[in-house]
């Protein structure tokens, strides 16, 4: 398959009346029987979920005897902020294991949140692994490591060999009913699969339908009862799950969503080019076309484009 050919315009962004640019992207919508509802583009496309693939890695870890707090495998299951709230449960999942921040292979770098990362730099601080905002998943990795006695030092539990690695990429597998195309290298160093865009709707049906069983239901629980660990505050993830009661949904990079609900609505989606502004429009949208009251999410819906300061424009989707 040509990924040119796979994607279609899904939103548009105006700036004081005129269309400035078009994103092509690629949808794909489950009805509650797990059906295909509607798609745009081609639904077989294969991505990188990358962080969207976190909640399925965080299944597989508890089904390996990861024992947590809701709040801190909602953590485990983000792409958080690197706020203080945020680091002090990764912390605390680490000193649970006997393990202290220095046991992260995680990419260094600077909290999400230009807050924080400001207030790191004023201190005189400099990217670190624990800011990172994979620290959570890798955290969750670390302990679950340890639980198994599995290798866990100088980034050992990262490679693809490593019994970890097998079960969350068989575990994968098993959710998206389907074995990933290929494995690369994630932004934080961890395992990438790559899955259909529709076998990704499917791996979220299954977590929040009930399909990935007990430690499925716990992660959703998790996610749910703990929106701001997965992201923050003012993120759009979190804001998705604290309006749509009992939403499972995850960000990705590269323009990478995907969400579903207990009673197996789900989608997944992909913007072309990576960008990630329009990404929140588009799966509000396509949210609201599968029956989702998504009144109270009118910001997520068009999201604002700044001129001087201002608000001179929106991203707004415009599925076919």
């Amino acid at each position: 398959m040509n990924p040119a050919d796979a994607y279609a315009p899904v939103a548009a962004t105006r700036r004081n009346g005129v269309v400035e640019s078009v994103h092509f992207g690629a949808v794909v919508a489950l009805a509650g029987d797990g059906t295909v509802a509607f798609t745009v583009g081609d639904p077989r496309l294969a991505v990188y979920p990358r962080s969207s693939n976190k909640p399925m890695q965080a299944v597989a870890m508890v089904r390996a005897g990861l024992r947590l707090a809701p709040e801190q495998l909602a953590v485990v299951c983000a792409s958080h902020d690197g706020t203080d709230v945020h680091l002090d449960v990764v912390r605390s999942i680490l000193t649970g294991a006997g393990l202290d921040p220095g046991s992260l292979a995680t990419t260094p770098d600077l909290p999400l949140d230009p807050g924080a990362a400001e207030a790191v730099l004023r201190a005189g601080g400099t990217r670190t692994a624990l800011q990172m905002n994979c620290s959570g998943k890798h955290s969750g990795m670390l302990a679950t490591c340890v639980v198994n006695g599995w290798p866990h030092r100088d980034g050992a539990y990262l490679h693809p060999d490593h019994p970890l690695q097998r079960t969350i990429a068989s575990t994968i597998a098993e959710l998206a009913d389907e074995e990933p195309s290929h494995v690369g290298v994630d932004g934080c160093g961890a395992p990438a699969h790559v899955l259909s865009l529709v076998g990704v709707a499917r791996a979220f049906r299954s977590i929040a339908g009930g399909a990935a069983g007990p430690a499925g239901d716990e992660v959703a629980t998790a996610m749910t009862t703990h929106p701001a660990m997965v992201g923050g505050e003012a993120r759009d993830v979190t804001q998705l799950m604290r309006h749509v009661r009992g939403l499972v949904a995850k960000d990705g990079a590269e323009g990478v969503f995907a969400a579903a609900l207990a009673d197996g609505r789900a989608v997944a989606l992909k913007v072309a080019d990576g960008a990630n502004r329009a990404r929140a429009p588009v799966m509000v949208a396509a949210l609201a076309r599968l029956g989702v009251e998504v009144a109270s999410l009118e910001t997520l819906l068009e999201q604002r484009i700044l001129g001087h300061g201002r608000p001179v424009g929106t991203v707004r989707a415009e599925l076919p």
